[in-house]
């Protein structure tokens, strides 16, 4: 249900298996943390191979994706000024103005760009890293230590309470958003146990009844984000100090501002939202 890139458009590949059109490539360039592109009726894309061939750009380090609509798609970064008639901007800008399957490839070529650069030496010897044959890691060929690209599982969470449901809203954030409650899994938990933990610290509630219904990848700064509901179980809110500025119970029908439809909790909020709507339906056609 939640699967954002669609298996019949990208498949994912480590090292090129057949013939591609390297013109009608698309790169996720970086030029430091920006992502290179440019704009066609105002909505940003990648560049392409023949595009990107006549620009004044050194390459870095370039990484194969695989193929989205068969076109072959990678990763790079790049140093050198912006050109002419291109843009380069934080990835962020692209959230609500690109299509998910863009999004979420320029997200994964963030990833692992920042793997690449992160990697050069060895963190246990300090030797130099060099790329796996096998899989996408590097390896220290002196002491044999293999290092992978990093993912933070975390869990996304929309507590229930009958006909309503537990928004918040970070500190950080401008006032009137809000959006689920989200947290890091810690050493040693069960995602089910972060759940738990993470509901008590952030609003001191406690919840019974989890459901997973899906995952999505999320890229600041690495996280895959493990989607629940959950049912209101008892407490009081008490709002943890520096990190939830408030949370409150909102009604299904009456909804304040939340994130846009590319974040997992805003698919978390729809479910929840369509599910009391057609309830509500039912009972009126009764």
């Amino acid at each position: 249900m939640l699967w954002p890139i669609d298996p019949a458009r990208f498949v994912s590949e480590f090292q090129k298996t057949g013939e591609v059109d390297e013109d009608e490539a698309l790169y996720f360039t970086f030029i430091g943390d920006d992502l290179l592109s440019i704009s066609e009726h105002g909505i940003p894309r990648p560049v392409t191979g023949d595009e990107f061939r006549w620009l004044d750009l050194e390459v870095r380090f370039k990484h194969y994706l695989g193929t989205l609509d068969r076109k072959a798609c990678y990763a790079l970064a790049a140093k050198g000024a912006v050109p002419e008639g291109f843009a380069a901007t934080p990835l962020r800008g692209w959230l609500g103005r690109v299509e998910p399957e863009l999004f979420y490839l320029a997200g994964r070529a963030k990833q692992i760009i920042e793997f690449d650069r992160d990697n050069r030496y060895c963190g246990r010897c300090g030797s130099m890293m060099d790329e796996q044959v096998e899989d996408r890691a590097m390896r220290c060929e002196n002491c044999a230590f293999v290092v992978y690209p990093r993912l933070s599982p975390s869990i996304i969470v929309l507590i229930r309470n009958g006909d309503e449901m537990l928004l918040a809203r970070n500190a950080a954030w401008p006032t009137g958003m809000f959006s689920t409650l989200a947290g890091f899994v810690e050493p040693g938990e069960s995602i089910e146990q972060t759940v738990h933990r993470e509901v008590r610290e952030e609003v001191g509630l406690d919840v019974t009844n989890l459901r997973y219904l899906g995952s999505q990848s999320w890229p600041f700064p690495n996280s895959l984000m493990l989607g629940f509901h959950c049912d209101y179980l008892g407490g009081e809110i008490v709002c943890q100090d520096q990190e939830i500025a408030e949370a409150r119970w909102f009604k299904w029908n009456e909804m304040p501002n939340v994130p846009g439809g590319t974040a997992i909790s805003r698919w978390l909020i729809n479910e929840f939202i369509d599910e009391k709507e057609a309830a509500a339906k039912a009972a009126a056609g009764s």
